[in-house]
């Protein structure tokens, strides 16, 4: 994830989220690192297991994954709030980087997950 750091300094640089982010993440070992990444990726797994299972995007499973994953991502790197979570939503799809990364759990994972979101945005 640190890969593109340089590039998420000259998108997000100038926000609130971005400061919080350096602020909350300064002082981090690479034991919490790898703690905080793990259990993102360990979400993302989760969220394959639902999709996998035949549940649907707006099931009551996938809207308290999603519910997990914005406190997550507020826990552990900035405040996430639903309109920064759509957004992540948009570019879990729109980002080959991203869907990739997510689609390694298995294919249309990141599809799933940008769904799940955008049903818990609009609720």
């Amino acid at each position: 994830m640190n890969n593109y750091s340089n590039e998420t300094k000259e998108r997000f640089g100038n926000t609130d989220a971005y400061t919080e982010y350096t602020e909350k993440t300064n002082n981090y070992s690479k034991e919490k690192w790898a703690e905080a990444n793990d259990g993102l990726m360990a979400i993302f797994a989760e969220f394959a297991t639902l999709k996998n299972s035949g549940v649907t995007a707006d099931s009551a499973e996938a809207q308290a994954l999603v519910k997990k994953l914005q406190s997550h991502i507020t826990a552990n790197y900035y405040t996430c709030t639903d309109d920064i979570l759509a957004g992540l939503g948009k570019m879990y799809t729109a980002d080959e980087r991203f869907k990739n990364n997510i689609d390694k759990y298995g294919e249309g994972t990141a599809e799933f997950v940008a769904d799940a979101i955008d049903t818990y945005i609009k609720d």
